[in-house]
Formats: C-alpha cells, structure tokens, sequence
C-alpha cells in the first residue's frame, strides 16, 4: 500500500520530517524508493533536466501523463505526486478538473502540484471537493518566470512575507495537504511551517520545513557544470559516467571487449 497524505501528515504531526525527490523516469523512482524515500514528485521540472528546456513552461500535459505512468510502474510504496503543467489549470476550472483528473486517472499518481497562491485558492477547493489531493507551491514559482523577471528569491520584506504567509493559510484552508515553499527565507519558512498545520516541503527555504525536496539530478551530480545554491551534491554520478563510457570506449577500440566472456559460443 503506498504512503498516503495521512501518512504525511502524521510525519508532520510527531516531528518526523519528511524527505522527497523529485524523479522522472522508472529507473530513477526504483532506486529512490528501494532507498527509502515516502514522496516522489514527478515535476514539470522535467523540462529543465530531462527533456532540455530552459524552463518549465514548454512542458505538456502529454509529458506529464507519460512520465508520471513511469514513476509509479517503478515504485510501489511512495506517494507519488503528478504535477500540473503551465496551462493545464490556469485556463478555467472544468481544463484543471479535467486535467488533474487525467493524472490521477491515467497517470496513476496519488496527488497533484500547482503553483500559485490567491489565483488558485478556488481551483484547490474544487479538487478536493472532488476527491483529487492537492499539494500547493509557494515562493518560487517557475511557471511564473516571465513574470517574477527570473529565478530570484520570494517573500523579502514585510509586505511580501505578509502575502506569503496568507497565501498558505488560504491553500490550507482550501484543502490543500501540503505546500512547497521554494526560495524563500528561511526565517519566513520557519514561520509558514510554525502556523500551518499541515505540511511545509522547502527547496531552498532553510532547515526548519517539515521536509525537505530535491531533484535527483541535482543532488547526484548529474549536470557538472551546474549546482544550484540550495541543492547538496551527495554523488558525482556524471564524472563517474563519462570515466566508465571512456573505459568502454577504450577496451572497443582496442578489442578487450567482448571477451570470450562475454561473446555467445
């Protein structure tokens, strides 16, 4: 049986945080899940690291759908959440039922991801109205970049923080389960995480979230040239690729491999 929102939401109540990765592919949910980790996101920010865009906001409901089914073929404990693409909700209730309602069916995920405070409050509701779980996305918002002017930091000043913080309690009172708070302060993540009573995930928003969300990517190393500030490297993975496709490289060019090993006889 997979982890469910009241799982969570227990996490959160006994001080339990929560770790989350967000994958995008069978392989990848396999192994996080046979490592232990409760969340999978399935983000949009597939654009970014699998699908290279230099944003989300080319990602489809089709890109969606399909690598959301991979995600949860490759995992059977994890909660898995499908997230909501650039217009696939901001264009009228019944495209957001609709859509969210096809992840959920189709792509088999658990919950869905939207971004947005106050333009959104209405469309939460209405999802959970209808059965549909729904995680909320504060601070950063990528599907906002042309607007936010770039990926820059969210809730600086007392005017901003204020918003922030009455955002979160409208999701929370909409019905949203959890919310992301994405590159924010940690001070005001702190503060977000102390008045609502359901769960903060942080990216880039301090250490006192209920949990915590990564990109596989980013956390393994995956893309040498780039590092952003708020993940940790906990691998190299990407030089260790290039070493071993060196290494096969060589051995073909020199006729080490196959072996008779590894040749049918």
């Amino acid at each position: 049986m997979r982890v469910s929102i009241h799982k969570l939401q227990k996490m959160k109540n006994e001080g339990d945080l929560i770790p989350m990765v967000s994958a995008y592919d069978y392989t990848s949910a396999f192994i996080v899940e046979d490592a232990g980790i409760p969340i999978i996101l399935v983000g949009d920010s597939l654009g970014n690291v699998v699908l290279g865009y230099d944003s989300t906001i080319p990602v489809t409901m089709d890109d969606m759908l399909r690598h959301t089914q991979m995600v949860v073929r490759g995992t059977k404990k994890a909660h898995i959440v499908g997230d909501m693409p650039f217009m696939s909700y901001q264009t009228g209730m019944n495209d957001a039922i609709r859509n969210a309602g096809h992840l959920i069916k189709k792509g088999g995920c658990k919950s869905v991801k939207l971004e947005g405070g106050e333009p959104v409050v209405d469309i939460v509701k209405k999802l959970v109205q209808f059965g549909i779980p729904v995680m909320g996305h504060l601070g950063l918002t990528p599907q906002s970049i042309n607007q936010l002017g770039g990926y820059k930091v969210q809730g600086r000043g007392d005017i901003a923080s204020k918003k922030l913080l009455n955002e979160a309690l409208m999701l929370q009172d909409a019905g949203a389960y959890a919310i992301v708070l994405e590159v924010v302060p940690a001070k005001l993540a702190e503060e977000i995480t102390n008045v609502l009573d359901i769960p903060t995930i942080g990216i880039g928003a301090g250490p006192k979230c209920s949990g915590q969300i990564q990109i596989f990517h980013d956390m393994l190393g995956m893309f040498p040239d780039f590092s952003p500030k708020h993940s940790r490297k906990y691998a190299d993975i990407s030089k260790e690729i290039k070493t071993a496709v060196q290494h096969y490289i060589k051995d073909v060019k020199n006729g080490d491999f196959p072996s008779d090993k590894e040749s049918v006889q």
